[in-house]
């Protein structure tokens, strides 16, 4: 039988695809239904952030009663914070914090200024460059920490013995940076403006300034916490007003909530600080391709 002999003539199709209760219903469109959106990708990092965070809070809370570590020195979540609630209301609370925040403030805007300025003046003249690259590698490992008998000696235990320490550590974090940065200068743009006989104002305006500014950020976001971090230490060791103090006042009182609570507080401030240079940070390098691809991710 040949293939034509199951069709109906003049190529029809069969009787039973014609028409009747047999012919099957004709299939419908079906659109795809709607997924559920994924989570934004901005929005994931906060949620496991928070997640985190409240996982540790639960730790603190049932690892004293566990029998694991000794709750006259590892307090619950609970007693610390009821201990920074009573905080808050305590003038000298804020007092201290502000000592602290005053000195972090005016140690990383003197080690930014003075980062910032030596770093393109050395970067922009090839011998002073060459002449001072063993005295800042033979400097900048020393440990801040390592100047507090000076400190004390100068200046007591006032601000400014928190401040030394303070712009020490934070300055090279600055310093080398513009360094890197006024070193990534283009050879072919470098070359242009000697062709174009721009003054050295215009060089360092329209080429290294643009060039060292992305690195210039990162020192900045760097010496951030670390002016924070020695503010905070200078504060407990040589004893100059601050939060720093405060927490030696409470561990040798007896007051474990409370220094638990002001450690917390050390923790809140470090984060903060973060955030807001990183937000420093976009705004001035809005025009930066690494800034604008993340904020388009």
């Amino acid at each position: 039988m040949s293939r034509n002999d199951d069709r109906s003539p003049a190529g029809t199709r069969p009787a039973e695809a014609r028409s009747g209760p047999d012919r099957p219903q004709a299939r419908r469109r079906r659109h795809p239904r709607p997924r559920p959106r994924p989570a934004s990708p901005r929005r994931t990092p906060l949620l496991l952030g928070a997640a985190g965070v409240a996982a540790a809070l639960a730790i603190g809370q049932i690892l004293p009663h566990t029998g694991l570590v000794d709750p006259d020195y590892t307090p619950t979540t609970g007693a610390v914070a009821a201990a920074l609630a009573d905080d808050l209301v305590r003038s000298e609370f804020w007092r201290a914090l502000a000592d602290t925040l005053t000195a972090w403030a005016l140690g990383l805007a003197i080690a930014v200024a003075a980062g910032a300025v030596l770093g393109i003046l050395i970067g922009s003249l090839p011998f002073v460059r060459a002449a001072t690259a063993s005295t800042v590698e033979f400097l900048r490992p020393i440990p801040s920490v390592a100047l507090v008998p000076l400190a004390v000696l100068l200046f007591g235990t006032r601000l400014p013995s928190t401040l030394l320490l303070v712009v020490y550590a934070a300055f090279w974090q600055v310093l080398v940076q513009v360094l890197a940065g006024v070193r990534d200068i283009d050879p072919v743009a470098a070359d242009t403006a000697r062709s174009f006989r721009l003054s050295p104002w215009e060089r360092l305006r329209h080429l290294a300034w643009p060039t060292a500014l992305p690195y210039l950020m990162t020192g900045v976001r760097l010496a951030a916490t670390v002016a924070l971090v020695l503010a905070i230490t200078a504060e407990l060791v040589i004893g100059s007003p601050g939060l720093g103090h405060e927490i030696a006042v409470a561990q040798s009182s007896g007051a474990t909530e409370r220094m638990y609570a002001l450690i917390w507080v050390a923790g809140g401030l470090g984060v903060l600080v973060n955030l807001a240079v990183r937000a420093v940070e976009r705004g001035a390098l809005g025009w930066h391709p690494s800034v604008r691809s993340e904020a388009t991710a």
